[in-house]
């Protein structure tokens, strides 16, 4: 993919401080234009797979209502595996930046570190590369190694990608006839998924589930 000479960016967050702070920093850069904005992970797919936008990068925050930035960039690297995807995150955790990577996203930076790392990230991500700053890694791979250590393997999941999204709707009290109606599935759907959830994470109520949702930053506490 060659680089634009000036790169068109979609930010996807849900807090509107957090995006003007976003655009704010690439605005002073002559090689990206923000052009579009986005407050949950749904809208953020539906806005950079529109057809005139000509979106070559998507900032997505992690944690975001109906579709968290790593679903949102997990469908947009299987529909448009061409737009480059950069995550932005207040988690430090190593369990996020594996997520993301899976997801399909080339980056992954700190909101606390943005105004630093945020220019070189996104250029990094339009060239292809990969990008962590040396703090995140110093941290990924201390947290990696001690759970390691206790004989856990943080980067696998039992759940499948459409278990997760009725987690994430279960943790915000969606019922079984609201998340039926927004996945257009049965009734009857839903609930064989959520007992196939509670037993292969050997839960017992929602309450447990929405513990977990938090866990893996599907919500926010």
């Amino acid at each position: 993919m060659t680089v634009p000479l000036k790169s068109r960016v979609l930010i996807a967050d849900d807090h509107a401080v957090v995006r003007r702070g976003v655009a704010a920093v690439l605005a002073s850069e002559p090689d990206f234009e923000v052009v579009a904005e986005a407050s949950d992970g749904a809208e953020a797919v539906e806005l950079a797979l529109a057809a005139d936008a000509g979106i070559d990068l998507v900032l997505l925050d992690v944690s975001m209502p109906r579709m968290t930035g790593l679903q949102a960039a997990a469908e947009l690297s299987r529909r448009a595996p061409g737009l480059r995807l950069l995550v932005l995150s207040m988690h430090d955790s190593e369990q996020y930046f594996f997520e993301a990577l899976r997801a399909g996203a080339s980056g992954y930076v700190l909101k606390s570190a943005a105004d630093r790392d945020l220019v070189d990230a996104c250029r990094a991500t339009m060239r292809g590369e990969p990008f962590l700053y040396p703090q995140a890694v110093a941290t990924l791979i201390a947290d990696y190694l001690d759970r390691a250590r206790r004989g856990e393997d943080p980067r696998t999941d039992p759940l499948t990608a459409r278990e997760l999204e009725i987690v994430k709707l279960i943790a915000e009290a969606y019922t079984n006839e609201q998340i039926a109606e927004a996945l257009t599935i049965s009734r009857k759907t839903v609930e064989r998924h959520r007992a196939n959830i509670l037993e292969k994470l050997g839960m017992r109520d929602r309450v447990e589930l929405t513990r977990y949702a938090i866990r893996r930053g599907l919500v926010l506490p």
